[in-house]
């Protein structure tokens, strides 16, 4: 499985070359957020706005509103929670076109509850006009572009950094509104995004091979989330289905589904993994994954509890199919 260094990078440089009218804004983050070659290559289109997103989410209003498209770069957490006043009623409401390029979302970073966007999901998915997007993987990260690009309003994405696996062909871009089956089975159904989506992938061998079959779904698009397809895998599972996700459990992926199930009278049971409405600590990406139950092993316990009995699937037998090492030279959650 290919590790991608820094996809993001060279990609938005190449891809910004033909569209003049992309800008890009950042709040004292810029390398953090992967534009320091972009701000060298394109100067004259850059934007640095210092520690003042309130200040940031107005002057990208304006900048849209004269026919830019602005591309706002910073960590997901400081899109949403200082300026959302600003973001709302400059941007949402007028539904002007501003791309937020959310880095570090969830636990991908040890920098603690002041850093870490677990409830970014609840606040965007509440914000009329926003389209939310995540990207799940090398690939992801190199096409959401064009995804967010044709979108006529705001996007909100959260996105991936560093050294970022490649799960799925680069003939396979993400598409708006569009899920990815990556495994089937008719015993449960499986709903991931972001970094969770590789948890579950190390866990589908395994559970097959303890008799159990999973329909695994990767979702990049939380807003809209209208596939038909997404509601034919719930009905298909036999015993229920489970959401697992880098976000708190209140109003992410989780919330969705579960108020796709009700609006359909679909009556199975729910499991949702990630965040059991608390905030996390500091800590690496991986031990705050065990600690708080975003990893395969809390997902193999959740579809044993689903399915009403023991797998007999060990950790050992998991890391055995580890898709992703644990790398890096260049950690992508550090700040």
């Amino acid at each position: 499985m290919e590790i991608v260094k820094r996809p993001h990078v060279q990609n938005f440089i190449d891809w910004s070359a033909d569209k003049p009218e992309v800008v890009v804004l950042t709040a004292d983050l810029t390398n953090s957020s992967e534009v320091g070659n972009w701000r060298d290559t394109y100067p004259d289109r850059f934007f640095p706005m210092k520690m003042a997103e309130q200040n940031m989410m107005g002057f990208a209003a304006g900048l849209a509103r004269e026919g830019y498209e602005p591309w706002i770069h910073t960590f997901a957490v400081f899109i949403y929670r200082r300026p959302l006043d600003q973001l709302a009623m400059s941007i949402a409401y007028p539904n002007l076109r501003v791309r937020f390029v959310g880095f570090l979302p969830g636990i991908t970073t040890p920098g603690g509850v002041t850093h870490q966007a677990i409830e970014d999901l609840s606040v965007m998915r509440a914000t009329p006009n926003m389209t939310i997007l995540e990207t799940g993987d090398a690939t992801e990260v190199e096409s959401v572009l064009d995804v967010a690009h044709a979108v006529d309003g705001p996007v909100y994405i959260r996105m991936l950094r560093g050294e970022v696996p490649r799960l799925f062909p680069r003939d396979e871009p993400m598409r708006l509104d569009r899920v990815r089956v990556l495994s089937e089975g008719d015993d449960v159904t499986v709903f991931t995004a972001g970094i969770t989506t590789e948890e579950a992938m190390r866990a589908a061998a395994p559970l097959a091979a303890a008799g159990i079959g999973m329909t695994h779904i990767h979702v990049s698009t939380h807003k809209p989330f209208n596939d038909p397809l997404i509601l034919e895998s719930i009905k298909r599972a036999k015993h229920g289905v489970v959401t697992l996700e880098n976000h708190t459990i209140v109003g992410g992926l989780g919330s969705a589904v579960a108020e796709l199930m009700a609006e359909n009278a679909v009556g199975k049971p729910l499991v949702r993994l990630g965040l059991q409405d608390t905030y996390a600590h500091g800590a690496s990406r991986q031990y705050l994954m065990r600690e708080y139950g975003l990893d395969a092993p809390a997902l193999v316990a959740g579809i044993e509890k689903l399915v009403g009995r023991p797998t007999g699937i060990t950790e050992a037998d998991l890391e055995v199919v580890r898709i992703e090492e644990v790398h890096s030279m260049s950690k992508a959650e550090a700040l």
